[in-house]
């Protein structure tokens, strides 16, 4: 008869916890697989990342200057037409303040608005934003819907 008492873990089985200190025949006994003398064997001791005994470390051998791209990197806030298929109406102009303040543009992007082609834009709205994806365009051309580009100084 099955009972609470007799069943067991059938699905994978238990970890083996590793035991030191328990004596020499253990194989983890004496020194406890810490070796002999020196501050790793002692208890407390912790590493010092990048402390390399006396040598230079590696971090300070390294060279710091050089170029990076985030000085010149400019953030551009990203939509698709899907998204505004599903955000407007008829007769809208979609622009980075209409986005704003239907809450789905959480910033003021830098690099202004771009619009991505994933989805389909079937209502007839007039667009404005600082850059179009290729297939952006083409599938607004082709759905005969006006669109602006903007310059990055205007918004």
């Amino acid at each position: 008869m099955i009972s609470l008492s007799t069943l067991s873990n059938t699905h994978r089985p238990r970890k083996k916890v590793q035991r030191v200190g328990r004596g020499l025949g253990s194989k983890r006994g004496k020194t406890c697989c810490r070796g002999v003398k020196g501050d790793k064997a002692r208890r407390g001791y912790k590493t010092r990342d990048g402390h390399e005994g006396g040598q230079l470390p590696l971090y300070r051998k390294l060279p710091t200057k050089g170029f990076t791209n985030g000085r010149f990197k400019s953030d551009v806030y990203a939509v698709n037409l899907g998204i505004l298929d599903q955000l407007f109406k008829d007769g809208d102009v979609i622009n980075l303040k209409t986005l704003r303040e239907k809450g789905y543009a959480p910033r003021q992007p830098h690099g202004g608005l771009k619009i991505l082609a994933q989805g389909e834009l079937k209502k007839k709205v007039t667009l404005e934003a600082h850059a179009f994806s290729k297939g952006a365009i083409e599938k607004l051309e082709k759905a005969k819907i006006p669109f602006t580009v903007l310059t990055k100084t205007s918004s």
